[in-house]
C-alpha cells in the first residue's frame, strides 16, 4: 500500500514458490487481478478445478477456492510494514510490487531468522 502497510491473505495449500508462486505470475499479473484476489479473503487453494465437495466445477474452469464459497468469513489481513507481515509465520511470503510477484522463503522450519528473496521457477503450471 502507498503508506508502506500490506494487505494479504492466506493460502493453505502448495504455497512453495514453484506452485503458487508461478499460479500468481502467471494468473494474477496485474495490479486489478491482485486485488480482486485479495478481496476475496483467505483461501484454501490458489488454482483449482475442483469445488470444496472434490467434484470438478461445472464450466471445467480452474479458479481459486475460498474460504468465502462455503460461508466462511476469512477476511484480508493488514500488517503495519514488512516486518509486521513477515512475522505472520509462514514458510513462504509473497509481495505484488510494481507489476512484479517477489517470493521469500521464510525459514518457517530453520533457524535462520532473516526471510531469504527467493526465484520463481519459468513457465505457467496451470491453464
Amino acid at each position: 500500500m502507498k503508506d508502506g502497510s500490506i494487505l494479504s491473505i492466506y493460502s493453505h495449500w502448495d504455497n512453495y514458490p514453484e506452485h503458487n508462486g508461478r499460479i500468481l505470475r502467471t494468473h494474477y499479473n496485474t495490479k486489478e487481478k491482485v486485488t480482486s484476489l485479495i478481496d476475496n479473503g483467505d483461501v484454501s487453494c490458489l488454482w483449482t478445478d475442483k469445488d470444496w465437495n472434490g467434484n470438478v466445477w461445472s464450466d471445467c474452469k480452474y479458479q481459486t477456492l475460498t474460504y468465502a464459497m462455503r460461508g466462511e468469513n476469512r477476511p484480508p489481513r493488514l500488517d503495519k510494514d514488512m516486518d509486521e507481515f513477515f512475522a505472520d509465520g509462514e514458510e513462504y511470503s509473497y509481495i505484488f510490487r510494481n507489476g512484479n510477484w517477489y517470493a521469500y522463503d521464510m525459514h518457517q522450519f530453520e533457524n535462520i531468522v532473516a526471510p531469504e528473496p527467493v526465484e520463481i521457477p519459468a513457465g505457467a503450471l496451470a491453464v
